[in-house]
């Protein structure tokens, strides 16, 4: 499935973890380099490199916070918020054809398992990166709702 997933992703012109960090900068704008790279669930040198590579393809600004030099904000721009609803309508068609034939009931309990599962093994089930697809996959509503203004 993640495979299938990352190849819908790169026929939209992105990538699992671009679609992350356009996602979480959706959720928290202005979102400092520590904290993305704790919402995507990545460490801050390999959150670094992602970053450095979609801010050369234009698709989101670093600048210095004045209050404080040493920390980046991260803004996602025009170019960005295009290549975002490109993914974000990937995800969720994504999400309808994982989802095709199975009913609510079963999608509960699968959740319930999963999450149950993550707990056996002290994986945190509501954190990132699980909750930045939950949030484009849980209904074809979910990620709309997340960025109500996507420019």
């Amino acid at each position: 499935m993640g495979r299938a997933f990352d190849e819908t992703l790169a026929e939209a012109g992105g990538s699992l973890p671009m679609w992350l960090v356009l996602l979480n900068l959706k959720i928290n704008p202005r979102a400092t380099q520590r904290e993305l790279a704790e919402a995507v669930g990545l460490r801050e040198a390999t959150i670094t490199h992602h970053l450095n590579a979609m801010e050369n393809d234009g698709l989101l600004t670093r600048r210095r916070d004045p209050g404080n030099r040493r920390i980046h904000i991260i803004e996602i721009n025009d170019v960005g918020n295009i290549l975002f609803l490109r993914l974000r309508d990937a995800a969720v068609s994504f999400d309808r054809r994982l989802r095709h034939g199975i009913d609510q009931p079963d999608l509960e309990k699968l959740s319930e398992v999963l999450d149950r599962l993550a707990d056996n093994v002290g994986g945190n089930t509501r954190g990132p990166p699980r909750a930045g697809l939950e949030a484009a996959a849980t209904s074809g509503q979910a990620a709309t709702d997340a960025v109500a203004d996507p420019l």
